[in-house]
């Protein structure tokens, strides 16, 4: 896949992304120093703006998207958004997996070995 099949950002969220790319949670700034610059063998890009959503992390070669969720996802209405928004990249055609900041924190390993058998699993189809 390439970013040019995805909806075109629009400008709000070409500049929440820039904004967010400077502001990344503890959490997010742990799992992006695993796997940026290839590591997991593929191309991650941080932050990036798919219509009028940013994505914490997406590798577009095999579409995956990456979210960190922080406590305020477990809340009923931020839920509602979060499967609005799902829903929206799935019907692009990207899978989705998510993490919340606690797995990403006490068990990176863990979050990558999972991250590596689901590359895996995309890449063999």
């Amino acid at each position: 896949m390439q970013s040019s099949e995805l909806p075109m950002p629009t400008p709000s969220s070409k500049r929440l992304a820039k904004v967010l790319r400077k502001n990344m949670t503890p959490a997010e700034l742990k799992l992006w120093g695993y796997i940026r610059k290839r590591q997991l063998n593929l191309r991650f890009r941080r932050q990036h703006p798919i219509g009028k959503y940013v994505v914490d992390f997406i590798a577009l070669h095999i579409a995956l998207v990456i979210e960190v969720d922080g406590g305020q996802h477990f809340e009923q209405a931020q839920m509602k958004k979060d499967n609005n928004r799902s829903e929206f990249l799935q019907n692009h055609g990207l899978t989705i997996v998510r993490y919340n900041n606690l797995e990403v924190m006490n068990n990176i390993d863990g979050v990558i070995e999972g991250l590596f058998y689901i590359i895996e699993e995309k890449i063999a189809r």
